[in-house]
């Protein structure tokens, strides 16, 4: 079984999780204004991307650039896999492909602990995508702690580009956000982001603004 057969229930029950959904569960996440290296390049393709309509192009033109303005701002301190193999624990079915994961490492070469967050595609409803990126997260936690470098919390995020919906793993928690940010918010989107790779630090955008990263919390 791979990542890519979980359902939400599925994921849930096999790891003994529960779920609740929480409002403004990353409101404290300031938000980030985009370079304008992201700005131009959303200008540019957001609305092809969208028209073409294909998880592909979504992928291609939407999210790995938001990803990598993400590690822009962050001063190419962390790495972004995109199709990454991730094989954790066959025994709880935890192998398979990762549509993008992302380290505290600046090492690209080889995925390398700890891995913060998980941000799984979804050309359909993002509902179809939280069992899958759920079951991702329990494996980055199992990763971490195999590595020793154990993280409290694994954050996640179901996009189809221009929507995007966040989650958090603590303990045996999943906390969901109750709402989507849209391609519109794109500073919200960065910011937690930022967030989710960096709490509690300040990072300097490139072009001379600062953005807080706060903290968070769950059930």
């Amino acid at each position: 079984m791979a990542y890519s057969d979980f359902t939400l229930p599925d994921a849930l029950r096999s790891f003994g999780l529960t779920r609740q959904d929480q409002a403004g569960l990353f409101a404290a996440a300031a938000p980030v204004s985009p370079s304008s290296i992201l700005t131009a390049h959303l200008e540019e393709s957001a609305e092809y991307a969208l028209r073409l309509n294909t998880e592909k192009a979504r992928s291609e033109l939407l999210i790995m650039p938001i990803l990598m303005e993400a590690r822009r701002q962050a001063h190419y301190q962390i790495s972004v896999f995109s199709g990454a193999s991730f094989i954790v624990d066959t025994a709880q079915r935890l192998a398979g492909f990762c549509d993008y994961l992302v380290s505290a490492s600046p090492e690209s070469l080889y995925l390398e602990a700890p891995v913060l967050a998980v941000v799984e595609a979804k050309n359909e409803a993002i509902v179809s995508g939280y069992g899958q990126c759920i079951a991702e997260m329990v494996a980055a936690k199992i990763f971490n702690e195999r590595a020793g470098t154990p993280r409290t919390v694994i954050y996640g995020a179901v996009t189809t580009g221009d929507a995007w919906s966040f989650l958090q793993l603590s303990g045996q928690s999943v906390v969901m956000e109750d709402g989507y940010y849209y391609l519109d918010r794109i500073e919200n989107i960065l910011g937690i982001l930022l967030f989710m790779v960096r709490p509690n630090a300040l990072l300097e955008n490139p072009e001379g603004r600062l953005a807080g990263t706060v903290t968070k919390h769950h059930e």
